[in-house]
């Protein structure tokens, strides 16, 4: 087991602290939502569409807390090796889509699959990809609304590039750029507004889900594909199996 020196471990619990407070400032987005939601419930005597916008809000809520938690796990374990595993790219994907989908319906937003070719496996820690993937897609979906995009589609994709399989979440977002993500990370739980480009929140989404992919061993990296801006994470093939896709 790697030891971290002092100074490691004290970057670290800073880096765990910001990021902390970057997800209770998100929170109150979906728990406002959701009191809301239950107040023009109980105004307008029809509780079940209400409802069902409450149950995606706490889905939110949840997921993100979710994710903070399995990024401190695995930042803690160390050994994240051993949980590495041949998982299909398109299959992740499908099953991220069917995650958003609840809160997507709500926003208005429309979800598409789109891969590039056929793709063998990559080797990663699944549970912390889909984890990844889904924090940023609650991220993006929140974010569309505000960006007046041409069009409410977010696309989940996966294409190659000179690094490895790039899988990730696009969508009309000119100003999502390197250097807003760089910018974004240094104010993490200083600024109400980390990252103004893509969200008028805490942005939690996507440094919940940054946690997560470097503590898995891969990074999050602003991406473009198909002329859309948006968030992946770069992944490496597996090299000993090959499935068809």
């Amino acid at each position: 087991m790697v030891r971290l020196t002092l100074l490691e471990q004290k970057q670290a619990l800073v880096q765990s602290e910001r990021l902390f407070l970057s997800l209770a400032e998100q929170m109150k987005l979906p728990l406002l939502q959701i009191l809301r939601k239950a107040e023009l419930g109980a105004l307008s005597g029809n509780p079940a569409e209400s409802l069902e916008q409450v149950r995606a809000n706490a889905d939110v809520a949840l997921k993100l807390v979710d994710g903070y938690l399995l990024s401190m796990r695995l930042a803690a374990e160390e050994g994240y090796e051993t949980e590495q595993e041949s998982v299909s790219i398109s299959s992740v994907l499908y099953d991220t889509a069917h995650q958003l989908h609840p809160i997507a319906q709500m926003y208005g937003v429309e979800l598409e699959l789109s891969m590039d070719g056929k793709y063998g496996p990559v080797t990663t820690h699944r549970e912390g990809l889909q984890n990844a993937l889904v924090t940023l897609g609650y991220a993006l979906i929140e974010a569309l609304p505000a960006t007046n995009a041409p069009q409410m589609k977010l696309q989940l994709a996966a294409h190659r590039c000179r690094y490895g399989i790039v899988a990730g979440l696009y969508a009309d977002v000119d100003k999502l750029t390197t250097e807003a993500l760089r910018q974004g990370r240094r104010l993490q739980g200083m600024a109400r507004q980390p990252l103004p480009a893509l969200s008028h929140c805490g942005g939690a989404g996507v440094f919940v889900a940054d946690a997560i992919l470097s503590a898995i061993g891969a990074r999050l990296k602003v991406s473009h594909h198909h002329n859309r801006s948006g968030l992946g994470a770069v992944l490496q093939p597996n090299p000993q199996l090959q499935l068809i896709q």
